[in-house]
Parts: C-alpha cells; structure tokens; sequence
C-alpha cells in the first residue's frame, strides 16, 4: 500500500485528503469481506496456508488473502485476523451442542 499516495500533491505532506483515505479504508474493507467470505465458502477444505496471528486458510483462497494484505495496512490485517479467530472461536462454543451446559460438578 503507498503510504504517500495519501499525502496531497501541494507540497503540504502533513495535510491528508480525506476522500483518499476514505476510498482506501474502503478498498480494504472490500479485500478483507472477499478473503473472509472465501474463508467460509472454502471451509471445508484443509487449510494449508498460513496468515498472521495463526489464522489458517486453504490455498484457494490466497488469491483474496494476497489483495487484503495488499489493500490494507499490516495492522488492519492483524486487527481482522484476531477479530475473526475471536468470533469464530465463540461461535464454536456457542455452537458446541451443550456440551458444557450446566453448572461444574465436583
């Protein structure tokens, strides 16, 4: 992502348009709705790559991986990631069949 794409061209380098970075953020949130979906779609496939915070993906889906590494800054990747390994990690417990159901018995 080229950072001094964002500054303004007038010689001002401090001074940020804002419909530039408005148009980035959205060109981010757009690669990272595409890896995610393949994510879901792409499920049952064994994951085989690796991304960051230990998120595992399968190789169809590095094409959309490589466009959200691209689009977004690395912290915004990392930020996603842990986001979506959080939410899936409660999804599993929530999606867990009742196993834990009930109060610890001693």
């Amino acid at each position: 992502m080229a950072v001094k794409a964002y500054a303004t061209e007038a010689g001002n380098d401090d001074k940020v348009q804002s419909d530039v970075l408005s148009k980035a953020r959205e060109s981010c949130y757009k690669a990272r709705d595409a890896f995610y979906s393949c994510l879901e779609k792409q499920c049952d496939k064994k994951p085989t790559e690796i991304a960051s915070v230990g998120l595992l993906y399968p190789i169809e889906c590095k094409k959309s991986r490589d466009q959200f590494v691209n689009q977004c800054r690395s912290s915004w990747v990392k930020h996603f990631d842990r986001q979506y390994c959080r939410n899936k990690r409660g999804q599993r417990l929530l999606d867990d069949k009742g196993s834990r159901r009930g109060p610890f018995s001693r």
